[in-house]
């Protein structure tokens, strides 16, 4: 039996780490809510085009906007892939106390 310390530590090692493989499958986009940093998904790990989540945007956030990774608007701004990271790490954080 792996403990999660341990599956963590297996998933950073190796040529290509299995975590790596994870998040080669995400597709973050370029110009649409998924790209940009009001776009509050509830799961980095695997955010992809189809998913809804709210807009968080200052001038929206009253709205309760929820959107699909694919829309887009004139407040974009696009996610810098060190944000991406940091919300995955938090997300695999959260994974391995709750599993």
């Amino acid at each position: 039996m792996i403990t999660h310390s341990a599956e963590h530590r297996n998933i950073m090692s190796g040529p290509e780490s299995e975590l790596q493989k994870r998040l080669k499958g995400i597709q973050w986009q370029n110009g649409n809510c998924l790209s940009c940093i009001w776009f509050a998904t509830k799961d980095p790990l695997n955010a992809d085009l189809l998913d809804r989540a709210k807009c968080i945007h200052p001038k929206l956030k009253i709205y309760q906007l929820v959107v699909s990774g694919r829309d887009w608007c004139n407040l974009y701004e696009e996610i810098k892939m060190k944000q991406i990271e940091h919300k995955q790490e938090l997300a695999l954080k959260a994974e391995e106390k709750s599993g």
